[in-house]
């Protein structure tokens, strides 16, 4: 009440010559439909706890292709595939800016962010990097056997855990393999040194913590001429977050340079970026390469956990779906056979798998704010230049319209479906599509299917701890820039005879 008390005798002064920029400055008249703007605030007061919950509902009402006025930001809202392929499809090219959020301005990482920049030259350097050097096939082959060790090291962790009865925290061990998969390619080591270590939770935290931070609704998004007052703590937050991601990866840096002095550098990413000798077409300052590492490390260890949570979840709650997953995995890989990347394409059950998880639970349920470098006609309707345009991929996910049963988790959809995820169809875009697609993507593919496909292998069982049923598991998401597992899944292995 505080915070608005003081927002309104702020906001007072400014509001007559808001409303007299209204009256003078030329504006689209045919607006997509919404719900009628307060004064000042807009349609604030709509966005609610879960936003993409409460924008799906107006949805209902306002229609697929929706405005709303969020304080001083026109912001358009996208809730099904077919618009959803006019913006990221027809009119790629006016929607590939961003909105840049204040809390990603903390330590002007905007600037150099693969993420938030604009397709400018420098962000067309950086995409060609990721994709000439980091998430190629080749590369990304290369890697396998790395990742291979990095799984028999979760397998000893389950059976360790199988063998004393005790509780594995899913999201916690998800997160601190994709960590190391992660760090192993970029610097060769180790950032988590054991399951459920220090290292891990400092690096979890601080991750998750700016996730949270850039997916709260600020209000210096929405009024940008209090932006200096930080109402809501989000810059002094996410300053905290990301000082504690530089400082890890300053030490990095430093470390690999000595390495390279000394040629002793193991021909990894980091190497090839901070060895000039290497002609990989762009020559990336200290903070630069500091962005990079905070866009790949928050994005691919966070999105891919808690995607990887989300399906665990989703058999444990569906313990049939479970049983024919095993059996699958039983069948084409043999009772004691653990998953390879060549694999996956032999496993049609754990692709559908992840297809639904992902479809239920998309890890940035609006992704990446778009913005309108010009004024765009969608269905006889003008999206303004400007405007802040948000994909509701959670809503498009459950539409009734093209989902039978939406909110049941039924992987058997997919089984004869060549639906899929990779920005095509539409209907299941939870990394993007377009240019601004997840760069990402290739990795994550691999990621997710190996690390679920090795939790439900035949050699062991789980169940939930204290004796919970699987009626009985939470599943509320907790909103942020990425949808996690409002809980954590907490559950036992147990190891089959």
């Amino acid at each position: 009440m505080e915070y608005l008390n003081l927002l309104l005798l702020i906001l007072l002064p400014v509001t007559l010559l808001k409303v007299f920029s209204w009256i003078t400055k030329s504006s689209p008249t045919n607006l997509p439909p919404g719900p009628i703007p307060l004064p000042v605030f807009g349609n604030l007061f709509k966005l609610g706890k879960k936003p993409h919950e409460s924008l799906t509902q107006l949805a209902q009402i306002y229609g697929p292709l929706m405005s709303l006025k969020l304080g001083f930001l026109t912001t358009i809202v996208i809730s099904s595939s077919t618009i959803a392929k006019e913006v990221l499809q027809k009119h790629d090219q006016s929607f590939s800016s961003r909105t840049v959020i204040d809390a990603v301005t903390v330590l002007n990482h905007h600037e150099s962010s693969i993420v938030w920049l604009p397709p400018s030259p420098q962000w067309r350097t950086l995409r060609k990097l990721t994709n000439s050097h980091i998430f190629t096939t080749q590369k990304l082959d290369s890697n396998r056997s790395l990742r291979h060790r990095k799984l028999e090291e979760l397998v000893s962790y389950i059976r360790k855990s199988a063998s004393a009865g005790s509780v594995i925290n899913i999201g916690q061990a998800a997160f601190t393999t994709v960590l190391n998969l992660i760090s192993n390619s970029f610097f060769s080591i180790d950032l988590a040194d054991d399951f459920g270590s220090d290292s891990v939770c400092v690096f979890k935290d601080a991750v998750r913590g700016a996730m949270c931070e850039a997916g709260k609704p600020n209000l210096s998004d929405y009024f940008p001429m209090i932006r200096f007052m930080d109402l809501q703590g989000v810059r002094r937050g996410m300053s905290k977050h990301f000082g504690v991601l530089d400082e890890i990866f300053e030490k990095i840096i430093e470390k690999k340079l000595l390495t390279l002095q000394s040629r002793e550098g193991k021909g990894d990413l980091l190497d090839m970026i901070l060895d000039p000798s290497h002609d990989i077409g762009i020559q990336l300052q200290r903070h630069e390469i500091k962005s990079l590492l905070k866009d790949f490390f928050a994005a691919g260890t966070d999105t891919t956990s808690a995607t990887i949570e989300w399906a665990m979840a989703e058999l444990l709650h569906n313990p049939s779906k479970m049983a024919k997953a095993q059996s699958e995995l039983s069948d084409i890989l043999g009772k004691d056979g653990q998953i390879e990347e060549s694999d996956i394409g032999r496993l049609p059950y754990l692709q559908a798998i992840v297809k639904e998880t992902l479809r239920l639970h998309p890890p940035a349920p609006f992704l990446v704010p778009h913005k309108a470098d010009n004024n765009v006609e969608i269905h006889d309707l003008v999206v303004p230049k400007g405007a802040q345009v948000l994909v509701n991929v959670w809503a498009i996910g459950r539409d009734p319209i093209q989902w039978k049963d939406p909110t049941c988790f039924i992987p058997e959809r997919f089984l004869d479906s060549k639906t899929d995820y990779k920005g095509q169809d539409f209907g299941l875009i939870p990394f993007g599509s377009g240019r601004r697609i997840c760069p990402g993507l290739p990795l994550a593919h691999r990621i997710i299917h190996l690390i679920v496909g090795l939790l439900i292998q035949s050699s062991f069982d789980w169940k939930l701890e204290n004796g919970l049923r699987p009626e009985d598991l939470d599943m509320e998401e907790e909103f942020g820039f990425t949808l996690a597992k409002a809980t954590g899944l907490r559950a036992i292995p147990i190891n089959r005879l």
